[in-house]
């Protein structure tokens, strides 16, 4: 039988909803990791998912690992807004009529802003034109990128990494966004690149067969072949190939 909350969901904190969700998507973890029987498997799922919407329901933020409520403020009619910009992988939010201040973002994140300074040097390091997405600011922050230019420029070794999560079975621009810059960065400095394909992530983490999870890395694996990359100097790997 499914678990029964244990008090009423609507009496609990945003941050005690927050702890609940925690807790039952590490039980379905430990449950799909100790190959717990289907049925047992899927009432905790539906638990999981009952406890999510209660959440967002609660807060109007759906729930992300590691990610607790964000603070919110009461304003005059008795509504809430966010206090400040909010960006993560799959939110953006400001209450500011002018929009997200990412110069507070890139200090907030801890990286450094990719300014003409650095751009320049990119352009004198590799011989041509930095990427079209350095060039317009649609990548606007980095880390150490000071580090991989050194690397470069004394003609040291290093090597790419990067890595999807396969959710889907096909992805869309939005992922391919990152793939089509690391491509251009293989091409320029003529490096390795590893890819890694965390399918065991998804099966533990959403409701996925290893099969079918598995099938998604598979597919995800074509597109991003597709982007071009050196087959000669690409490594791409699933994690239930050669980690499970």
């Amino acid at each position: 039988m499914a678990d029964s909350p244990n008090c009423d969901l609507k009496s609990l904190s945003p941050l005690q909803l927050f702890e609940r969700v925690t807790e039952q998507g590490e039980k379905v973890r430990a449950l799909k990791a100790g190959k717990a029987p289907k049925d047992e498997i899927d009432a905790a799922v539906r638990m999981l998912l009952s406890l999510k919407l209660s959440y967002k329901t609660t807060t109007g933020q759906d729930y992300q690992a590691g990610l607790p409520p964000r603070d919110l403020v009461l304003i005059n009619d008795g509504t809430t807004k966010e206090d400040e910009d909010f960006v993560d992988p799959w939110t953006v939010q400001t209450s500011n009529a002018k929009g997200v201040d990412y110069d507070k973002l890139i200090v907030r994140f801890g990286s450094s802003k990719i300014d003409t300074d650095l751009i320049n040097r990119i352009e004198r390091a590799i011989g041509q034109k930095p990427h079209r997405f350095l060039r317009r600011g649609i990548f606007f922050s980095h880390r150490d990128m000071d580090q991989i230019l050194d690397a470069y420029e004394n003609k040291k070794s290093f090597y790419l990494y990067t890595g999807r999560g396969p959710s889907s079975q096909a992805m869309h621009v939005g992922h391919l966004i990152p793939f089509i810059f690391t491509k251009w960065l293989q091409e320029v400095f003529d490096v390795p690149l590893v890819i890694q394909l965390t399918d065991d992530e998804k099966y533990l983490w959403k409701d996925l067969t290893t099969e079918k999870a598995y099938e998604y890395a598979r597919e995800n694996a074509k597109d991003i072949i597709a982007c071009g990359f050196d087959i000669n100097k690409t490594f791409i790997f699933s994690d239930l190939d050669y980690l499970g």
